[in-house]
């Protein structure tokens, strides 16, 4: 018998929906930071043994948008609940639930699709959190199954992993076997640089930038990946803050996307990046089409 299925992996922004399935996959797959809404697409990770198939639908943080980009993103997440098999509502044992947590519960009311609690971050949790908070999380909705997790520390990954395989159908194997993204090339390009440029900046520029890649083509005289590609702000000063003093912080992001870039492609990799000013890009429903998020 083979299992197979799509899980959507849902919550608030920031509560470790991606480094959740990057600990699942066993590998890193998505990108990841510390900064609120860093999934801004729809992407599928594919995770496939000998006798299942789980597609991980990895989903922008649901929160009220204050731009098209914003609508956008939640209108991706809440668009997956009707074609999958089950949905993760993953939150944050940092906490007790919140307006954003309960904000999504009502949404997710409707749903006829069966639905997990996954508490993560209880490496982090304080020591005050116990049966009482637990509880309170599980009033939201009528869960069909619960787990307290960690992620990042890899907690009770099998266990996660198991659970989620008991509500799977028997089904085909959706994709091939040694696919991991649905996502092509490019993307996942724009994403390791977008993922650096995150780690680097503070504020309000890790929310304005986009990275579209113009140019991806191996070089014909030698064993070499040309990559170009632009950085899109809003702002001048975000552009001087991404530059750096004598543009050493766009060198340092280069340096670190190049490295990474070369793991993924196997390949050297010649990276040029610019950065250019786009005012208000996140508004605009033709620059999101051309970026790719509409």
């Amino acid at each position: 018998m083979y299992i197979s299925g799509f899980v959507a992996v849902v919550g608030r922004p920031n509560v470790g929906k991606s480094t959740l399935i990057n600990a699942l996959m066993g590998e890193k797959v998505l990108i990841v930071s510390d900064k609120p809404q860093t999934t801004r697409n729809r992407i599928q990770a594919v995770l496939t043994a000998d006798d299942f198939q789980v597609v991980f639908v990895d989903t922008p943080g649901i929160h009220k948008p204050k731009h098209q980009l914003g609508d956008y993103m939640v209108q991706s997440a809440l668009g997956t609940l009707s074609e999958v098999d089950l949905v993760l509502l993953v939150v944050e044992a940092t906490a007790p639930p919140g307006p954003g947590d309960k904000y999504i519960a009502e949404l997710l009311k409707s749903t006829q699709v069966p639905i997990m609690l996954v508490v993560n971050k209880m490496d982090l949790a304080p020591a005050d959190f116990g049966a009482s908070w637990f509880q309170l999380y599980l009033d939201l909705l009528p869960f069909q199954g619960q787990l307290k997790v960690s992620a990042q520390a890899g907690e009770n990954m099998a266990e996660l992993l198991q659970e989620i395989l008991r509500f799977l159908p028997e089904g085909p194997m959706y994709y091939p076997q040694d696919m991991i993204m649905d996502r092509p090339l490019n993307f996942q390009v724009s994403e390791v640089i977008r993922e650096k440029i995150l780690q680097q900046t503070r504020e309000e520029v890790p929310h304005s930038i986009a990275v579209d890649v113009t140019k991806l083509a191996p070089r014909e005289d030698k064993e070499l990946v040309d990559i170009h590609a632009v950085v899109f702000v809003e702002k001048d000063s975000q552009k001087k803050i991404i530059i750096g003093k004598g543009g050493q912080r766009l060198k340092s992001i280069g340096q670190e996307a190049r490295a990474e870039l070369e793991e993924i492609l196997e390949s050297p990799v010649y990276l040029d990046l610019w950065v250019k000013v786009k005012p208000d890009w996140r508004r605009k429903q033709n620059v999101l089409r051309q970026l790719g998020y509409v």
